[in-house]
């Protein structure tokens, strides 16, 4: 079963804004005995006072699940799958945005970079307000699903979008060096490990909290996306709907749309399309940060690594790279 793409039905898609710059856990991750977050490396952390009182607050409410990741985790994959799913399966027209079917059948989903958006973007006004965190009672709410990726991944993909592909991107970034970003306190890799912790200290327990792991979609994609789809209340998917959207979704399809300029929103358009590495859906490989960083970059990584806490399941083998543990 094919997936339709019309320009109209994209022409609605919201656009996002770019952060400037299986594995779902069951039984649910207990809380922790010490936070990560304070730990020797980063220091007693003050306690967030999650609020948002923006315009903004009613753009991340109202969701059936919410979807929170640092930048370049894989986001725009699994909300290419869903969409590609929930449109199919009530007879919609492809598109980024279904909500605007007003279908009852079709989740509202929230996806949003919270905490990393909060530290990195606006200015100080923004962050008084919250204007980048999902308000907290919509966290009691809703169910809250945190996409993960090796950090090191995350950190070099986010270098490549600031660098190749976000005009929007500050310029300084434009001249700095792949290490000399590394360790930039608001978008290196600290940082990226400090808001991941942040969050499952803040979402561990709770029994309305799941977390996927990119690596484990890449390796089972099936398996994991029937697991997020069950999370939505689709507990039996239509397997020839199922597989329509898991074929639209593959990395090379999704290549090959945002190059013909198939997509009709920001999410899903190349800086340049001479430029392979401007594009959104760029690699997506796993371990691919050995190909950009030094061995003394490398170094400087695992040491951050040696932070992120144990039950996101990333283990350092010899070599200082990481194994996803199941």
């Amino acid at each position: 079963m094919a997936i339709e793409i019309t320009s109209r039905s994209l022409a609605g898609a919201q656009r996002e804004t770019t952060a400037s710059y299986k594995e779902i856990q069951r039984p649910f991750l207990p809380a922790p005995m010490k936070p990560a977050s304070q730990s020797r490396f980063f220091g007693r952390a003050p306690r967030l006072v999650r609020r948002n009182f923006s315009s903004r607050a009613n753009q991340l409410s109202g969701g059936k699940a919410i979807i929170l990741s640092v930048p370049k985790s894989g986001r725009t994959w699994i909300r290419t799958f869903l969409c590609a799913y929930f449109c199919k399966r009530y007879g919609r027209e492809f598109t980024l945005e279904p909500e605007r079917y007003c279908e009852p059948g079709i989740p509202r989903l929230i996806f949003s970079h919270d905490l990393f958006e909060h530290r990195t973007k606006g200015d100080l006004w923004d962050r008084i307000r919250g204007k980048y965190l999902v308000p907290k009672k919509e966290l009691r709410r809703a169910k809250i699903i945190l996409l993960v990726r090796d950090p090191r991944d995350c950190f070099v993909s986010l270098y490549v979008q600031m660098t190749r592909r976000d005009p929007s991107a500050p310029a300084k970034f434009k001249q700095e060096t792949v290490s000399d970003l590394l360790r930039d306190k608001g978008f290196g890799i600290r940082a990226i490990v400090k808001t991941m912790n942040d969050w499952l200290n803040e979402f561990s327990g709770r029994e309305n909290f799941m977390m996927i792991r990119y690596e484990s979609l890449r390796a089972s994609p099936a398996e994991n996306f029937r697991d997020v789809l069950a999370t939505l209340g689709e507990t039996a998917p239509d397997m020839s709907i199922f597989q329509a959207a898991l074929d639209f979704s593959q990395f090379e399809n999704m290549k090959k749309l945002e190059a013909a300029g198939a997509f009709d929103s920001k999410i899903l358009r190349p800086g340049d399309v001479r430029d392979p590495e401007s594009f959104k859906v760029r690699r997506g490989k796993v371990g691919g940060y050995r190909e950009y960083l030094s061995v003394q970059d490398q170094e400087y990584a695992a040491e951050t690594m040696a932070i992120l806490d144990p039950r996101f399941g990333y283990r350092m083998d010899s070599a200082g790279g990481s194994i996803a543990s199941g």
